[in-house]
């Protein structure tokens, strides 16, 4: 019986502390392109929504891949939440191009753009938020940039790239394969002249198999830092100096290119937002698999104030 006691007595200590920490979910359909998961404060009441739009490949609504789950966006709308801001995480079209015959040499970032457009326009008509916000993270801040534009009140890219993506891509290749940098420059080059190439070396063959070529050549016609400029919302961006996929010099080009943005810099966080106080590129891209790990402590303080102050 005395054990008992303690156990009741210990609860009423641990649930107030519990209860801080709590969250709504549900998932929520917004047509048969997109579900996802409606993140709300205990309270069920936010002011503001935050739409997240997931990085390439195929990302779910967590930030996740087949390898690679870190949870990094479950974990920023559930901490969000406790700051009295709901959001909206989806799964990429990715996942459902079986379901709906969709052929991977059909799909182009228009895509994506439109979906992000489907779920502004649900939630527009649905009036609930005063406050609509786009964070689009790696690719999902180019993809958030040509959405918000007319359709959101601010935006927030989360590790986006300030110059195109075949810039950036040769760049990467550069670093990891520099024998192979000027290959995929020849490559891109002449995709962007032909839409088409055949121009390539067969280890590049993930980048430019036939089927991938017409996403790729639709992705190349935008330049982020022209596209921010049509933006006249208020701006965040955010870059982790570890970030060895998004320098923290694109960050830069886009809040130079912005009139209206303000950017922070976060000391030691990478791509996937966690804090890495090592230049060891193992440490860094171990994280990605490692949901354990919190997210670096000034990212969410960092998304808040910037909310707060649209209130």
């Amino acid at each position: 019986m005395k054990h008992y006691l303690i156990f009741a007595l210990l609860n009423l200590f641990i649930l107030p502390f519990q209860a801080q920490e709590q969250y709504l979910e549900k998932e929520l359909k917004i047509n048969d392109v997109t579900e996802g998961t409606l993140t709300t404060p205990v309270s069920n009441k936010a002011e503001s929504l935050v739409i997240f739009v997931q990085g390439s490949g195929p990302t779910d609504r967590d930030g996740n891949q087949s390898m690679a789950k870190n949870d990094g966006i479950k974990k920023m709308a559930r901490a969000l939440a406790t700051h009295g801001i709901a959001s909206y995480r989806f799964d990429k079209r990715i996942f459902k191009m079986q379901e709906l015959k969709i052929k991977e040499e059909d799909l182009r970032i228009e895509d994506f753009v439109h979906d992000v457009k489907d779920i502004l326009s649900y939630f527009d008509e649905k009036d609930e938020f005063e406050n609509l916000i786009i964070a689009g993270h790696s690719e999902g801040s180019l993809i958030g940039m040509l959405a918000a534009k007319d359709n959101a009140d601010a935006f927030i890219s989360l590790a986006g790239a300030g110059e195109p993506i075949d810039s950036i891509i040769v760049e990467q290749v550069n670093k990891m394969a520099p024998q192979l940098g000027e290959n995929a420059r020849a490559a891109f080059d002449d995709l962007r002249e032909n839409a088409k190439t055949t121009n390539y070396n067969p280890m590049l063959e993930s980048l430019f198999r036939p089927s991938v070529q017409p996403y790729m050549y639709s992705w190349m016609q935008y330049d982020p830092s022209m596209e921010i400029t049509k933006l006249d919302i208020p701006v965040l961006i955010i870059n982790g100096t570890s970030d060895i996929q998004t320098e923290s010099r694109q960050a830069e080009l886009l809040n130079k290119a912005c009139e209206n943005s303000e950017i922070v810099l976060l000391e030691n966080m990478n791509h996937i937002f966690r804090q890495i106080q090592t230049d060891d590129k193992l440490v860094n891209t171990k994280s990605y698999n490692e949901p354990g790990r919190p997210l670096h402590p000034e990212l969410i303080p960092a998304i808040t104030a910037f909310i707060k102050e649209l209130e």
